[in-house]
């Protein structure tokens, strides 16, 4: 493809792609099947899906007809693979390679509905034909997810016609100072948990007199559970590369890098094609458009340290030292990468500016809360029907987003908590479910945005234990550098270990709280002032589960193993035998036929193997 060398020649090839774009999703002559090509659907085979439709089209003679492309995440990950038809705009979900030639016999060739591949609503057992007439999708409104599961990533001519680069030809013809006034009346808040204004940020940064800055993108995500950054940049690259150049152009920067965690192959790949593409077609490098605006995007692989998600540390990473805090201030947009001005953005919030300079700052900020505009990307998991990613605006209530969108609590099990933050996060709890969300709200209650985690927790889960998990965690992972966080943390965790081996005291919890106290106080970075969050969280909302293990030693939830064991129901007790030869220690005896079975406490192990194959709800833990 020839070099776009003006504004005016993007302007038209951009209304060239959007009519062949439109064509091929809404076209009454050939047809279009969408793929998700996902972390989470490729690990389910939907690339084998892919590859085996096109070798059906090619069988039945459907090349001239039929259109097949991968696509990104659709979000719904617990129903994946999905496979959507266009123009009808039917949705097959759970498709497996197996389906494929039903799929091209009965749709594609006798333009029947695959009944069995479709969505059933748990609630009213009816079958869902398209996406948007699914629970899941009915509250959520796609921003920084735009173009994800409708485009294909790497495919630049489908960016173009699905809204790519409009942002950046409106920034081009715009000021500098112009466009930084644009985002701060936007009121977009930094996606990545602290939830700073990007346009004060953009600001500083421009105001600092210097021939060299930079931008750096932040794909670095490191909670537990978190996937919004891998799924942006595996479905629509293009958008955020455009963020990065509007941010670039507006603080005056010809230089940016993506900093993203080499667990995410599939997102690095399409990044490198996305950026190439850009390159080859004039719109990435030098003399952008002819307007004088250079920029250059280069990628730097993290290697997985969780600390490298605070942005000094990722810099020193970037330069290619240890990646440790530094002392602030001076802030990155005063003294950055290699001393220069920088602004850090994460991949979500530089998803967010293009929409911003397309469709104007009065949209954005028509959508969310007074203090907390647009919408929020949340990877939301655990004990939840509705596993997946989700974009919703600020202001939704934690309990539509568990309930409403999530599809409540699986097996009719009591809701508990739910953590929104990660690690530096906090629990809230059924009292907090009217909760709107958004940046001051969850402080508020305790927790925190974060980056946009949020991990359902029902009944069987024990709080004591959560916070033991995400402190062994935050332990492994701090870099080290402060003593507070490098020996306070461990001697969290070592509290905690007591507590649930049966063997803590009441001033445990006194101590927990004084060094929660320090640890916040003194930690060098934003990582180690939140790192005893989970511990304070718990205490505050489950002190009484805490006491329970203390005083009589107890677990509520049955989880910590020291503090609870198994029992057989005699009369419940089918004196199958099934349990004892699953027992890997002999531990429980019986007669098969004639006697109830029993288990030596002292021989028993607490594997829970036992429970899990009793059929007849015989054993229990108590």
């Amino acid at each position: 493809m020839a070099q776009i060398k003006s504004t005016e020649q993007l302007q038209e090839h951009i209304k060239h792609c959007t009519a062949c774009f439109e064509q091929k999703l809404n076209s009454k002559g050939k047809r279009s099947v969408l793929i998700c090509g996902g972390t989470g659907c490729l690990a389910n085979e939907s690339k084998e899906i892919l590859e085996k439709i096109r070798e059906e089209i090619k069988l039945n003679g459907l090349e001239e007809k039929v259109e097949v492309n991968q696509v990104g995440c659709f979000g719904f990950c617990s129903q994946g693979p999905f496979v959507k038809i266009m123009p009808e705009d039917t949705l097959y979900r759970t498709v497996r390679v197996e389906d494929v030639t039903k799929i091209v016999q009965e749709d594609l060739i006798g333009h029947k509905i695959v009944e069995d591949l479709l969505y059933v609503d748990p609630q009213t057992q009816k079958k869902v034909v398209k996406q948007d007439e699914i629970n899941f999708y009915k509250k959520q409104k796609r921003i920084a997810l735009h173009g994800c599961s409708v485009i294909d990533p790497e495919n630049i001519e489908e960016a173009l016609g699905y809204d790519g680069f409009k942002g950046l030809l409106r920034a081009l013809s715009m000021q500098p100072q112009e466009v930084i006034d644009e985002v701060l009346t936007a009121g977009l808040r930094g996606r990545g948990g602290a939830g700073f204004p990007t346009g004060k940020k953009w600001q500083f940064a421009h105001d600092v007199s210097s021939e060299i800055k930079y931008v750096v993108c932040n794909g670095d995500e490191g909670d537990p559970g978190a996937f919004m950054d891998r799924s942006i940049l595996e479905g629509n690259p293009l958008a955020v590369i455009e963020g990065m150049m509007i941010a670039g152009y507006a603080i005056g920067a010809s230089q940016g890098y993506f900093y993203v965690r080499a667990e995410y192959p599939v997102a690095i790949d399409r990044l490198k094609i996305a950026i190439h593409q850009a390159e080859e077609i004039g719109i990435l490098g030098d003399n952008i458009l002819g307007t004088g605006f250079n920029f250059h995007i280069g990628i730097r692989l993290g290697a997985g340290a969780f600390v490298c998600g605070e942005e000094t540390a990722l810099l020193n990473s970037i330069e290619g030292e240890r990646g440790n805090p530094r002392p602030r201030p001076p802030f990155p947009a005063v003294k950055g990468l290699w001393g220069k001005p920088t602004i850090i953005n994460n991949v979500e919030t530089l998803a967010c500016i293009p929409y911003i300079l397309r469709e104007g700052a009065k949209v954005f900020n028509s959508i969310g809360t007074e203090g907390s505009k647009g919408t929020k990307v949340f990877a939301l998991g655990g004990k939840v029907n509705n596993v997946g990613l989700v974009e919703v605006p600020m202001g939704t209530t934690l309990r539509e987003l568990i309930y409403d969108i999530g599809g409540g609590i699986p097996n009719d099990k009591a809701f508990k908590a739910i953590q929104t933050g990660g690690p530096s996060g906090g629990c809230l709890t059924k009292d907090d479910l009217d909760t709107p969300i958004d940046y001051d709200n969850l402080v508020a209650a305790g927790s925190m945005m974060g980056s946009g985690g949020a991990i359902v927790m029902d009944e069987d889960n024990c709080m004591v234990d959560v916070a033991k998990f995400y402190m062994e965690f935050i332990c492994d992972e701090s870099c080290g550098k402060c003593t507070q966080c490098r020996i306070g943390t461990k001697r969290l965790l070592e509290f905690l270990n007591k507590i649930t081996e049966g063997q803590g005291e009441v001033e445990d919890i006194e101590k927990l709280e004084s060094l929660s106290s320090t640890i916040k106080v003194g930690a060098l970075c934003g990582l180690g002032k939140t790192a005893a969050n989970p511990v304070l969280s718990t205490l505050l909302k489950f002190k009484e589960e805490y006491l329970a293990h203390i005083e009589e030693k107890r677990c509520p939830a049955g989880v910590c193993k020291s503090l609870i064991d198994y029992h057989i129901n005699p009369e419940r007790c089918k004196k199958c035998s099934m349990c004892a030869r699953v027992c890997p220690t002999n531990a429980i005896s019986g007669v098969p036929g004639k006697e109830p079975y029993v288990i030596n406490i002292n021989k028993c192990i607490k594997c829970g193997t036992c429970l899990a194959t009793c059929k007849f709800n015989a054993i229990y833990k108590g």
